[in-house]
């Protein structure tokens, strides 16, 4: 690279942090929601999705769960087309503000809204709207934040940045997963079927208020001072094909981190026999698993490169996955023994998930990356995070095979070890476009 590359406008320390802080607490409240929502699951089959002549529970409902948490994913491609282009035409804070306000009254009203029982055939449909809107939000939230903390990230630390989000994401479903074991720790079973579920839900409210107090006061990145000159940013690729190669980067991140973080609860209890608090004990440790190896990832992929440490990350999965599941579904095995794997399985997620958001960031250039970024991981978690828990239950209820989501996971993540084989050693070190 030439030593006259004009590069973008270093921003100031405290403003990086501001931005930093107020990009991730957007996330943490989104992630929070789909963490409660799938260690509901069974409670929200019985209530919105079971008929009334229909036994409580059972897979047709559960089915009809995942399917309202797969219809929500599909419209985030949506909420990445229009909030993206929004973002990258007015600017990253008010696209920001208005996606958290949106999935914050979408979340409290799941926690207030009535059931099939109180309203019939409404309760269902009222649910799937609220979700549709919540998956709108999502999917303009991730290309703004992802945006606005790699934009804002000081020379050198663009992966660590963008590693907050995922961390935050960790942070979210860490949260919404001890939030639901603790209620259904203190709570008897029959108040937990009720009316407990709905407490993390509401809790959602003031958590929403902070992430919109802190974006309301945020500070645009500073733009380039001057175009980065040809030779000096990665090869330029077509708005499609960088797209469809994106999306190919991430499918195992999207694949592996539903299957082990989020739908594994519903999957312990149909299939291990696991208590519905045994099952989400199990979510958490996962999750801070997933949670613990994030930053670092991150960190090690601004030293050493994108490249080695996600493909290192889809690999891991390719060969663990089976044995993983197999430890964890062991109706022998003590909660303390099952803890190892669970951390395993969360951390193998998190090595694609740290440097994932910056490496998305580096494939656009920033007249389209809200769009860009935000669309291709929307695209990939429609297809490969809101059909997994449909897709798994419906396999497993078909074959009878309890490993499907092993099947699941190590498939992605060869597609994604084939299509991270293919990015630039350098790539890290160069400037954004």
């Amino acid at each position: 690279m030439s030593p006259l590359a004009l590069r973008p406008v270093a921003p100031h320390r405290a403003a990086s942090r501001r931005a930093l802080l107020a990009g991730s607490a957007g996330n943490l409240v989104e992630w929070y929601e789909f963490g409660v929502y799938g260690c509901f699951a069974t409670v929200i089959a019985t209530h919105f999705f079971t008929p009334p002549a229909g036994t409580a529970g059972g897979a047709p409902a559960l089915i009809a769960t995942y399917a309202s948490f797969a219809l929500a994913f599909f419209f985030r491609p949506v909420g990445a087309l229009l909030f993206g282009r929004l973002g990258d035409r007015l600017g990253r804070r008010p696209v920001l503000v208005l996606v958290v306000g949106l999935m914050t009254l979408a979340t409290t009203s799941i926690g207030l809204l009535p059931t099939r029982a109180v309203i019939g055939p409404a309760a269902p449909w009222l649910l799937t709207l609220l979700r549709v809107v919540q998956g709108l939000s999502a999917g303009g939230e991730f290309g703004g934040a992802v945006s606005l903390m790699t934009e804002s990230a000081p020379p050198g630390r663009r992966g660590l940045y963008g590693a907050w989000q995922s961390f935050t994401v960790a942070l979210g479903l860490l949260a919404g997963a001890a939030t639901a074991a603790t209620v259904a720790r203190v709570l008897p079973g029959a108040a937990l079927q009720a009316w407990g579920w709905r407490i993390p839900f509401l809790l959602a409210l003031p958590l929403g208020g902070v992430a919109l107090w802190l974006r309301t006061a945020l500070e645009e990145p500073p733009p380039a001072s001057a175009p980065v000159p040809a030779g000096a940013a990665p090869p330029g690729e077509g708005p499609v094909r960088a797209v469809a190669l994106a999306i190919a980067r991430v499918t195992g991140w999207s694949a592996a981190g539903y299957a082990f973080l989020v739908v594994l609860p519903s999957y312990l209890q149909s299939t291990a026999g696991s208590s519905t608090s045994e099952a989400l004990t199990a979510t958490a440790l996962a999750n801070l698993g997933f949670a613990a190896c994030v930053l670092p990832a991150g960190v090690l992929s601004d030293r050493i490169g994108r490249r080695p440490v996600m493909l290192g990350g889809a690999l891991a999965v390719v060969l663990l996955a089976f044995p993983l599941l197999h430890v964890l579904r062991d109706p022998g095995l003590s909660p303390a023994a099952r803890a190892g794997p669970l951390l395993v399985a969360g951390a193998l997620v998190g090595l694609m998930a740290g440097p994932g958001p910056a490496m998305l960031a580096e494939m656009f250039p920033r007249r389209s990356r809200c769009t860009g970024l935000g669309l291709a991981y929307s695209l990939a978690n429609a297809v490969f995070s809101g059909c997994a828990g449909l897709v798994i239950t419906a396999l497993i209820a078909a074959t009878g095979d309890a490993s499907v989501p092993a099947w699941y996971a190590a498939a992605a993540c060869a597609v994604s070890a084939l299509a991270l084989a293919t990015l630039r050693g350098d790539g890290h070190r160069e400037p954004l476009r």
